[in-house]
């Protein structure tokens, strides 16, 4: 069984959290570039700063001002040249030949080449990076998997045809592909850099994004400098000052004395919301990421459908996210959110709230109002604080609807992730973990990012084993589907299928929460994140 790639996530929200760092209108007339202080909250260090490692939404975010890849996306959400300057599609889409960049360079002045990326790639599949994100996102290429395993050393599926063009060759067809590669793991890194200091090469980090490391001062911050060999023109913020803020509420009170210019991209004070809400300042935004309660499917009682229904049937989500959350976050009744491609809103009943259906599913499972039913543990992380709440309003729920006592087990973030991992290599092991609140935002604005990547029997982010013969059909067919229509009705009948049989409980879609200074200008939000609204380069902060 793979490591799960979600553990990843929950060391924070999803990459969407990752970067929403938002604002809007014009700039002043006085800007001229100027330093951007923007807070890390909810971290005291970065896990990594190596697009192969990226994983935590705070770690994704400066890797994606560091780092960049073949493509990008844009403030639409559509896929942008980047390093490659075009590309081609042939083989029915499992040939991809991209044509690099004329002139780019990475931030010291080197020129980059196909071998460059060649390199990188070759580089995200080593065993070195065996739990990374490569393996996650880009397994489909050709013989990727063979240099993660160790039976060859270069990926023959990249092909390095002349110094300006790299072809990629795919065992499927795949339609998501580029929007694959939007995410850091095959982001292009300097060989040299690497190997001229392989342990600590990320202090003073550099690829062909528009900023690069000046200073990483572990557990404290990291600051930012613009790339002066950027392909789009070097940008003119002289600085981004990210320090890391462990308590969200402290990086409030920093903001509201002055101290920082955006915060709350990451975690904020959820209490605080109706305080700040009709500042200007304010934002909120709804995001591409689904907050849900994971099922072990492998092991009693939640091996039986009908046990998994009745605890989704007994949930009162309008209670959880209006009362308990303080409408701090969207209701979820859908894996693929709202904005998405492939959202069905006639999906949105299937878990709805049925008290008395939930009690005769309990009952026909064989624990009529309860009784025999076995001791169970609800755990949860104490990453984020809304957990807990959370927690306790469906600890209650389950007890007066079903009439089923369930206990709350937190546990701090590393146990949690060491748990879930055991789970998910051995789910039917005495001490794996019953039922969990996890996390999972949008790498790409595609529902295969959230149906397949997801749910789909023995995939790598299925940390609860669900398997349905019928849901991986559907999503087999709708991933190599290059009629767009055809493959989104696809995705939305296995969503079906996913949320009938409570492959996921759905619990809330995230909304971001941000505060962020008049002064700052170019930036706009959309469900994916925080984009230029042209480029980096007109980015920045006026006095």
């Amino acid at each position: 069984m793979i490591i799960k790639k979600n553990l990843l996530w929950l060391l924070s929200v999803s990459a969407v959290i990752s970067m929403l760092l938002a604002s809007c209108g014009s700039a002043p007339a006085s800007a001229t570039g100027g330093t951007l202080r923007w807070s890390l909250e909810g971290v005291n260090e970065l896990p990594a700063l190596d697009p192969p490692l990226a994983g935590a939404s705070q770690s994704v975010g400066v890797i994606s001002l560091v780092f960049e890849g073949l493509v990008r996306l844009d403030s639409n959400l559509n896929v942008l040249p980047a390093g490659a300057e075009s590309w081609d599609v042939k083989d029915g889409g499992k040939t991809f030949i991209f044509h690099i960049r004329k002139g780019l360079k990475f931030a010291n002045g080197d020129p980059v080449t196909a071998d460059d990326f060649a390199y990188s790639l070759n580089r995200a599949f080593s065993p070195d990076f065996a739990n990374g994100n490569a393996g996650y996102y880009l397994s489909n290429i050709v013989g990727s998997t063979d240099v993660t395993q160790g039976k060859a050393k270069t990926i023959t599926g990249v092909k390095v045809i002349d110094p300006q063009t790299l072809e990629i060759d795919l065992q499927i067809p795949s339609v998501y592909f580029l929007y694959q590669l939007t995410f850091p793991a095959s982001f292009v890194v300097s060989k040299k850099a690497v190997e001229a200091n392989p342990t600590t090469w990320t202090d003073t980090a550099f690829g062909t994004g528009a900023f690069m490391v000046k200073e990483w001062k572990h557990n404290q911050s990291v600051t930012l400098v613009p790339n002066p060999n950027y392909w789009l023109g070097k940008p003119q913020l002289q600085e981004i000052d990210m320090p890391f803020i462990l308590d969200p509420a402290t990086a409030l009170k920093l903001y509201q004395t002055g101290e920082l210019d955006i915060m709350g991209t990451y975690n904020f004070p959820t209490d605080q919301i109706s305080a700040v809400s009709k500042s200007p300042e304010f934002k909120q935004f709804n995001q591409f990421f689904v907050a849900y309660i994971g099922f072990n499917n492998a092991k009693a009682p939640f091996n039986d459908v009908r046990v998994r229904q009745a605890f989704a049937k007994a949930v009162d989500k309008a209670t959880l996210i209006n009362k308990v959350l303080e409408s701090a976050v969207v209701q979820a009744d859908t894996i693929i959110p709202p904005g998405m491609p492939g959202f069905n809103q006639a999906s949105t009943q299937i878990q709805a709230l049925n008290v008395a259906d939930a009690k005769k599913l309990l009952a026909d499972a064989g624990f009529a109002d309860g009784k025999g039913f076995p001791k169970i543990a609800f755990t949860i992380n104490n990453q984020d604080p809304n957990f807990a709440k959370i927690a306790a309003a469906l600890q209650q729920m389950w007890k007066e609807n079903l009439g089923v006592d369930v206990d709350i087990n937190t546990e701090e973030l590393a146990k949690f992730n060491d748990d879930l991992t055991a789970t998910a290599n051995n789910p039917t092991d005495p001490a794996a973990l019953n039922f969990y609140i996890s996390v999972w935002g949008a790498d790409y604005p595609d529902p295969q990012n959230f149906v397949s990547q997801q749910l789909r029997t023995d995939v790598g982010n299925n940390n609860g084993h669900y398997s349905n013969v019928e849901f991986d059909k559907l999503v087999d067919q709708a991933d190599v589907e290059t009629d767009q229509a055809k493959r989104l009705s696809l995705y939305q009948q296995a969503e079906q299928i996913a949320l009938t049989e409570v492959g996921w409980l759905p619990l809330y879609y995230g909304k971001a929460n941000l505060l962020m200074r008049a002064t700052v200008s170019g930036l706009v939000v959309t469900p994916q994140g925080i984009f230029p609204k042209d480029d980096w380069t007109k980015v920045m902060v006026g006095k």
